[in-house]
């Protein structure tokens, strides 16, 4: 099946070594500033994947990124934030990368290219039909991520795919869609750059959005964070005053008595 690869397309601009600094700059400026409205056009299947994990998250399920290169490192990014900030485990927001965590740091040569060990990795978490599998591919052709889902799809698991390429096999496997047109990158065919930058934008909006949802959030607070530092200890403090009316001394004490912000605000209802 042939469709438009998008993410391979010619740049909108040439001679890219022939500008001054300042130039090279305002140019990729004025590209970024078209993703934030490709991602616009792409809210409602981002809500359909939300309210899917919201109803397995309920029941005890997990979301899995699967990706290699800088879109599996975004999918890790993502998922390593979920514990400090919502106070979740570690388990229920998995990020997996083709290569495996040394690809994190450095490219593993054809790691992307085996079309059976995403679901090997998955497996290693004994993943179910509670659980869901977000591909992430700006090419959607990557191998690693096309088996995954198509394993996790045929064992009834929701799936869902986040690619540049709105017609590629990842957006046509995938249970939901997520197809972000950023149109083609400055140099050409470089997906870290505005590819990168929209997939980074949806998985705040997925993982963020689903956090509220399952009552991470109270009011616009991170009330479940981890207080792993004394800058967050001052935030968690802050929020109990702004949240019971009470001096910082008092709340301070709450925080130091519940380890927790929600915990301690709960404490005086």
């Amino acid at each position: 099946m042939s469709y438009k690869k998008i993410t391979e397309s010619p740049s909108n601009y040439n001679n890219l070594e022939l500008m001054d600094t300042a130039t090279i700059l305002a140019a990729i400026n004025s590209e970024d500033k078209k993703v934030a409205d490709a991602v616009e056009r792409v809210i409602p299947q981002i809500t359909k994947l939300v309210d899917g994990l919201e109803e397995r998250f309920n029941k005890g399920g997990r979301l899995f990124y699967i990706g290699a290169g800088t879109s599996g490192r975004l999918g890790i990014l993502d998922a390593s934030e979920i514990p400090p900030t919502f106070g979740m485990p570690h388990e229920r927001v998995v990020g997996l990368i083709a290569g495996g965590d040394i690809a994190i740091r450095k490219a593993v040569e054809n790691a992307e290219d085996d079309e059976t060990q995403a679901w090997k990795d998955l497996e290693e978490h004994n993943i179910n039909t509670t659980d869901v599998v977000v591909g992430i591919a700006a090419s959607g052709t990557t191998p690693y991520v096309l088996g995954g889902i198509k394993v996790a799809k045929e064992k009834g698991l929701l799936t869902a795919g986040i690619t540049n390429n709105p017609d590629s096999p990842l957006a046509t496997m995938a249970h939901i869609p997520i197809g972000i047109d950023v149109g083609p990158e400055f140099v050409t065919g470089s997906t870290r750059m505005k590819s990168g930058t929209s997939q980074k934008l949806a998985l705040n909006m997925i993982s963020t959005a689903l956090m509220i949802r399952i009552g991470r959030v109270k009011g616009s607070k991170m009330v479940n964070m981890q207080l792993t530092n004394d800058k967050l200890v001052d935030r968690g403090t802050r929020y109990i005053m702004e949240g019971l009316h009470i001096s910082y001394e008092k709340a301070e004490e709450l925080l130091k008595e519940f380890g927790s912000v929600k915990l301690a605000i709960d404490s005086q209802k």
